[in-house]
């Protein structure tokens, strides 16, 4: 992003996460736990597609196919799997979600000790608690009478601040 307006994304929010992934080892740490569910020529890695997933899921998604806000934007995201590809992975995952979900959930316990590494005597204590963190994304609603306005993908008019 700059602020000259030259180069602009709708959804800046979502580079605080894709930085939280990458300073935490939690995309790296998906990829690996993951990669059991990688067919041997797949393009895509199962972690970076969960990653997508969630980051979609985090920027108001409600199905898989709003995976398609990252494919939109390839200059933040990478590349993102097409639908097919993301239905295919989930259909693997499924086949044991036992697996599947230890190993999400390895990934994510290491970024985790990692991140607490990271931030030394500064992390919080949390007993084990999660630590919620509110990011309003909420679209501020605008009425558009203009002529082909066309609603968000929310099915709203409006904008996010």
């Amino acid at each position: 992003m700059s602020a000259d307006g030259s180069r602009l994304i709708a959804q800046s929010g979502a580079l605080l996460l894709l930085e939280t992934l990458r300073v935490t080892g939690l995309d790296r740490t998906l990829s690996k736990q993951l990669q059991r569910w990688r067919p041997a020529r797949a393009i895509h890695d199962p972690g970076k597609i969960i990653a997508d997933l969630a980051v979609s899921l985090a920027l108001g998604g409600h199905c898989l196919a709003d995976i398609a806000l990252l494919r939109s934007q390839p200059e933040p995201f990478g590349p993102t799997a097409v639908d097919p590809t993301v239905s295919r992975l989930i259909d693997r995952l499924a086949i044991d979600t036992t697996k599947a979900l230890k190993a999400i959930r390895a990934a994510l316990a290491i970024a985790r000790e990692h991140a607490r590494a990271l931030a030394g005597s500064a992390a919080p204590e949390t007993n084990d608690q999660l630590i919620p963190i509110d990011l309003d994304a909420t679209i501020v609603l605008a009425r558009s009478d203009k002529e082909n306005a066309t609603p968000t993908w929310k099915k709203t008019f409006g904008f996010t601040p």
